[in-house]
């Protein structure tokens, strides 16, 4: 079996990896390493969790070991789609590159550029960035590409995902031609086929495992629940979610929840705190700082159950989750596979649990298309049934019920009491009113002018037999 030591790794770099507890590299490291100290491009596709960080970490530190950094032109460069991305990232350079004197920038969103610009302006050695924030330093004049010598380009299906396949085009185009470059997806979508055709040169192409396949350490359980209404599927599996951690009780040492919605997300972390779990949300929208707070306490183990969309099923590196949480089915089937291998990872076993509702059925078959296999069907758990719906009359009087005003009737005599019968006077029969002929009007002149079509055409319509008087006096001609 092969061992670090036997990759031709720089020695400082051994030495962090044997302190940080590690002695056997995985497939992918194994295979990518040796490539990648060799100078030649690399195309690694493997599943999420198996050290694909690492595998060009390692040698990236290696290779950098030789060389100073010039100001503003950092010597290579990692892409990654998210920011929690990019921290791992960071956090990784960190601990394997802390014996040697090489210097990152971690350039991300919601951070000031004025820090990131002292940092750019001193040199860097690795520069760690989201290809948004790099492109508006380079844009700003802050920062020169022409000096890097490797690229490295992290979960490339999620930048297609992302939208980030045009700027990752311009990024490249503003790099040297003669760099080395990594190229990791775990997938290879048409498009990304496409890109490592044009900008890779003769690259080494590593498949570790079918692609798109989920780790064979998570346990994988669907959860079918009956809901047919939209209003009624969030609380029910809301219920069964409950339902569900009680149910696991102490297996559970922390968890992944995932929803596909950024307001679910916040929902769902309200109404579990609300029956008194520990329980945090994280997603796009909230400010850098706090999403920064909620991973280091969950790392920490200070927080239990991680409600996340999916901006952190890339980008979450904890070894220790136990349990991932399908709240809702992702919409494409690739984020199942990224989503489910936050647990399970460095050959830990972890459980994957989904939820699903009869309006999911069209992503479940996308999703056992893309494993070829079914999940394994779960007991769904037995929730409190909703009382039944009280029959309308009951809820609510009747608007004609409302609003009439009952008159009162006379009672009616007992069966038993004996009552002369009253003779009635026969009412005199009243005349119908005649109704008044409803009067014609008259048309007006006006009216006529209007309607001349229906008139006839050969009467002279003028003043009629009446002439006035100024018109009938003589008057004298000179």
């Amino acid at each position: 079996m092969t061992q670090f030591s036997d990759l031709k790794l720089d020695p400082k770099v051994l030495k962090a990896i044997h302190e940080a507890g590690y002695t056997t590299p995985t497939p992918i490291q194994a295979q990518a390493i040796p490539h990648a100290l060799e100078g030649r491009d690399v195309l690694g596709i493997a599943q999420t969790g198996t050290g694909k960080t690492a595998s060009f970490t390692l040698p990236l530190i290696t290779r950098l070991g030789r060389g100073r950094a010039r100001a503003r032109m950092p010597r290579s460069l990692v892409l990654a789609p998210t920011r929690e991305l990019a921290a791992q990232v960071a956090e990784n350079f960190d601990t394997y590159a802390k014996h040697t004197r090489l210097t990152k920038a971690l350039l991300i969103g919601g951070v000031a550029f004025g820090e990131q610009d002292k940092l750019i302006d001193r040199g860097v050695d690795v520069l760690i960035a989201t290809p948004g924030r790099l492109l508006d330093h380079f844009e700003r004049g802050k920062l020169l590409l022409t000096g890097v010598e490797v690229m490295v380009v992290d979960e490339a299906d999620r930048m297609l995902d992302m939208g980030f396949i045009p700027d990752i085009e311009r990024i490249f185009g503003l790099t040297p031609f003669t760099r080395q470059t990594f190229f990791y997806s775990a997938t290879m979508a048409p498009e990304i086929e496409r890109i490592t055709n044009t900008f890779l040169s003769n690259p080494a192409r590593i498949e570790i495992a079918r692609q798109a396949t989920a780790s064979e350490t998570i346990a994988q359980e669907l959860i079918e629940l009956p809901a047919t209404r939209r209003d009624t599927a969030a609380k029910m599996k809301r219920d069964a979610l409950r339902a569900i951690i009680a149910a696991e009780g102490d297996k559970i040492e922390n968890a992944v929840i995932f929803c596909n919605r950024k307001v679910d997300v916040d929902i769902l972390a309200k109404s579990l705190a609300k029956y008194k779990l520990d329980a945090a949300p994280i997603h796009g929208d909230l400010d850098q700082s706090m999403r920064t707070r909620t991973l280091e306490k969950f790392r920490a183990g200070e927080l239990r159950l991680l409600i996340a969309s999916d901006v952190a099923a890339r980008g979450l590196d904890v070894p220790s989750v136990s349990h991932v949480f399908n709240f809702d089915l992702p919409s494409h089937p690739e984020d199942y596979v990224h989503r489910i291998g936050r647990t399970g990872r460095a050959g830990r076993s972890g459980k994957a649990i989904s939820l699903m509702v009869p309006a999911d059925q069209k992503y479940l078959e996308q999703i056992e298309k893309l494993l070829q296999k079914a999940l394994p069907r779960g007991t769904a758990p037995e929730l409190d049934a909703p009382a039944a719906p009280a029959r309308a009359q009951e809820e609510r009087p009747s608007r004609a019920r409302s609003h009439k005003i009952k008159t009162p009737q006379p009672s009616e005599p007992a069966a038993n009491a004996s009552v002369a019968p009253v003779a009635k006077t026969p009412e005199p029969a009243r005349p119908e009113p005649q109704r008044a002929a409803p009067q014609r009007r008259e048309p007006r002149e006006r009216d006529q002018g209007r309607n001349r079509r229906d008139t006839n055409r050969d009467s002279v319509v003028g003043m009629g037999d009446h002439v006035p008087d100024f018109l009938m006096r003589e008057f004298r001609v000179a």
